[in-house]
């Protein structure tokens, strides 16, 4: 039987009848916009986050772009990212004005050099964005050091509930930046039946901000401080994501298992490179991501297999004909670039069998001979 590389159907048949409960006393209610299903998922986010505050939007897009303007970036100002991310890091840079510039990564963890960022900053630069990806957490405290003062803003959208052990402290993703933003796109880790997102902080006012910024730049309505936006997160969406959040710590050390189970499997392939997780996180591997020099080939091979697998991703920001402007050429960036031709994820999500997890490894292992 086939592998896909994630399964949404199987958990939906594990967690139905509580989240339909929740869902249909959403409409039950006919209360769809905001209410006590945002403002609980709010604080049982914060909660995990370890933060004082968090706000609730439309999409893990718009928790950046709101962070964004919350800490008053705009036109001329410079944004520090990486380009090896999704889209959305530097897309919502550019659609508040500002420049983005891209700088490398640690080729073992994916994550932005905080030494490289560092170096990049410049008296345009009014904010930096670290990414969490694949669900381990950057260097939020070398970051942090080096951007003396310059506002932080933690792209965690694919690393709720994951840590980093700072100065002997176990730090939850989000709990360190100025702002973190988290995605609640079905993919993540913890997923919502849609679009949805939000941001934590320590920050009383950067909370007060962001809570206008959702709505249109009001508090009290039809009255409006400044220009918001229309990014309120559905009552339905927080629903079925406080249905689900019991069980984030459950599928994230599934996730853990899993790995763990392809780490051996795959230690004696000298063309295999497992993921490295930095000594000091514990990921939730919201992607299991190897790195390989034939990937094409090996992607062919899982195919004919019947293996789910996605290249995440395939060309850097930097190199994006979108961002041609910005002046960034071929080698700009060469270890971003090199892990767009090497790396591939595999099926790693909690419901995986043994089965399928032991059909995984055959296929990759068949593809070299074992």
């Amino acid at each position: 039987m086939p592998v896909p590389l994630l399964d949404l159907r199987a958990q939906h048949a594990r967690i139905r009848d509580r989240v339909v409960a929740a869902m249909m006393q959403v409409v039950d209610d006919q209360a769809f916009i905001l209410g006590k299903p945002v403002s609980d998922l709010e604080a049982h986010v914060a909660a995990l986050s370890h933060t004082t505050y968090a706000v609730g939007c439309a999409s893990g897009t718009d928790a950046l772009l709101l962070s964004l303007r919350a800490v008053d970036v705009g036109a001329g100002d410079e944004v520090i990212t990486t380009p090896f991310t999704f889209f959305a890091t530097a897309g919502t840079i550019h659609n508040v004005g500002a420049r983005a510039v891209f700088v490398d990564i640690d080729p073992k963890t994916f994550n932005i050099r905080p030494d490289l960022a560092a170096a990049a900053v410049t008296s345009k630069t009014k904010a930096i964005i670290p990414v969490d990806l694949f669900g381990q957490v950057a260097s939020i405290e070398e970051v942090m050091r080096l951007a003396k003062g310059i506002p932080v803003i933690e792209d965690a959208a694919q690393s709720i509930g994951a840590r980093r052990k700072i100065d002997g402290v176990w730090r939850m993703a989000g709990e360190v930046a100025t702002i973190g933003t988290f995605s609640f796109f079905p993919s993540k880790n913890l997923g919502g039946y849609g679009d949805g997102g939000m941001m934590v902080t320590q920050d009383k006012a950067l909370y007060d901000r962001l809570m206008r910024l959702r709505t249109h730049g009001s508090v009290k309505t039809y009255f409006h401080e400044e220009v918001g936006y229309n990014s309120r997160l559905d009552a339905l969406q927080a629903a079925v994501l406080c249905a689900k959040l019991p069980f984030l710590v459950e599928w994230s050390a599934k996730r853990r298992e899993h790995a763990a189970i392809y780490d051996a499997a795959f230690a004696d392939l000298g063309d295999v490179t497992t993921p490295y997780v930095d000594p000091a996180n514990e990921s939730i591997y919201n992607q299991y991501t190897i790195r390989v020099p034939r990937r094409d080939a090996l992607k062919a091979h899982l195919a004919a297999k019947g293996i789910g697998h996605s290249v995440y991703y395939p060309l850097p920001l930097h190199l994006q004909e979108c961002f041609a402007s910005l002046g960034y050429t071929q080698g700009a960036c060469p270890e971003s670039e090199r892990a767009a031709n090497e790396v591939l994820s595999l099926p790693v999500y909690p419901e995986l069998t043994r089965a399928q997890l032991d059909d995984v490894v055959a296929a990759v292992r068949g593809f070299y001979g074992k």
